[in-house]
């Protein structure tokens, strides 16, 4: 069976490591948020986290996320010393008995919503991401260089549009959204610094960022091996570019090439059948069965595709995920390899007593709760299935 964790963000988080044990998960997925990219993360420091976790009965073996540093991303001159940096960390985490850490290779932004509290016809609130609402932000107030030719002329029809209609609260409330950071996201802009921050991007297409991520991997795997970690890549969020900055970790090809190109057995993969399945080319299933022997970590969620690129946050057993195909595809590779995978339930919608409190969005306790017990059932009847098919 997957091993059932949940996302934590800290002392900080309004959710309890207590209320996390009491939702039925076995282990916390963290890391150390206060740190800022780029910083070496003290081994005292990582103790002293996971005693306050094996205190409160749980266990920490993921890390999400050790970032990487923007200047590797973009093959700065000062790269070498940032990687220095991570293996530094890497090397103490591995000191205090963590072997998954998870990292992705996303240029600025993490994963990126344009509404963090969408309703649903159930009066539960969910993530959404719509193109129209990026173009708007894009050409009317971060009035990028060259923004028009990202979209089509439809797009920027209704993105013209869009904004023209949009009140003072809801342009900052757009603004506040992208640029100002999500939990776990690894930078805080203003629009003046995202701007510049973008233009340090100006020479860095989708070719030379995928060789960035093949130089750090040949760079830190060879560590990692040695110290039995396993770098786990999460895919981008959303899988394609956005604000002229270049994606490459989208599709099942672009995950097959960084495994081709550096095959140690320390470079894996996040598999994250939101960020994977906002995309209708993307076969989640087959991915797991294809790719199964790097994946060290699941995030299981589902998102509903809508027209012209936009989607949002389903129920984890809804949505265009099939997410039993990929629960059978896992139970499959874990009867195989003798593995327990470590699972988080994803973004769970705001819903009954998470409307009326503090909650980071995306991980809310009750909708995360459900999707939890939900993805638990669904492995159980799996598994009993199979078992009657065996022995029946």
């Amino acid at each position: 069976m997957m091993t059932q964790t949940m996302r934590w963000f800290g002392p900080a988080d309004p959710v309890s490591l207590a209320a996390i044990r009491q939702c039925g998960a076995t282990g916390i997925v963290t890391a150390l948020h206060e740190l800022p990219n780029g910083a070496v993360w003290p081994q005292a420091a990582i103790a002293a986290r996971k005693a306050m976790i094996e205190k409160a009965g749980l266990t920490w073996e993921v890390v999400e996320s050790l970032p990487v540093h923007d200047d590797i991303k973009r093959g700065a001159p000062t790269s070498a010393q940032w990687i220095e940096t991570y293996i530094e960390s890497l090397r103490n985490l591995a000191a205090c008995g963590i072997r998954t850490v998870t990292y992705n290779f996303m240029p600025l932004l993490d994963w990126t919503r344009t509404d963090l509290a969408w309703e649903l016809p159930d009066g539960a609130r969910a993530l959404r991401f719509e193109m129209e609402a990026v173009a708007a932000f894009d050409l009317h107030i971060l009035r990028r260089t060259g923004a028009e030719q990202d979209y089509t002329p439809e797009t920027i029809v209704a993105a013209d549009a869009r904004f023209a209609a949009m009140s003072e609260t809801e342009r900052h409330r757009l603004e506040r959204t992208i640029v100002a950071g999500l939990p776990g996201s690894e930078e805080h802009f203003s629009v003046a610094q995202f701007l510049a921050a973008i233009a340090l991007y100006r020479d860095v297409d989708v070719t030379t960022l995928r060789a960035n991520h093949i130089a750090f991997l040949k760079a830190v795997c060879p560590v990692a091996d040695a110290l039995g970690v396993q770098l786990v890549v999460h895919p981008d969020d959303p899988p394609f570019p956005i604000f002229g900055l270049p994606r490459a970790v989208s599709t099942e090809a672009d995950i097959a090439a960084l495994f081709e190109a550096e095959p140690a057995a320390s470079n894996g993969l996040c598999f994250c059948a939101g960020s994977l399945g906002a995309r209708a080319d993307n076969d989640l299933p087959g991915i797991v069965r294809r790719l199964g022997d790097r994946i060290g970590f699941l995030h299981l969620r589902s998102v509903q595709r809508e027209p012209n690129g936009a989607f949002h946050e389903a129920a984890h057993l809804e949505g265009d995920a099939a997410m039993p195909a990929i629960v059978a595809a896992v139970h499959a590779l874990q009867q195989h390899t003798g593995r327990s995978i470590p699972m988080r339930p994803d973004h769970g919608h705001e819903m009954l007593d998470d409307l009326q409190r503090q909650c980071n969005p995306g991980y809310s306790l009750i909708g995360r709760m459900r999707g939890l017990a939900e993805l638990r059932g669904l492995e159980r009847g799996i598994s009993v299935a199979g078992a009657t098919v065996v022995h029946g």
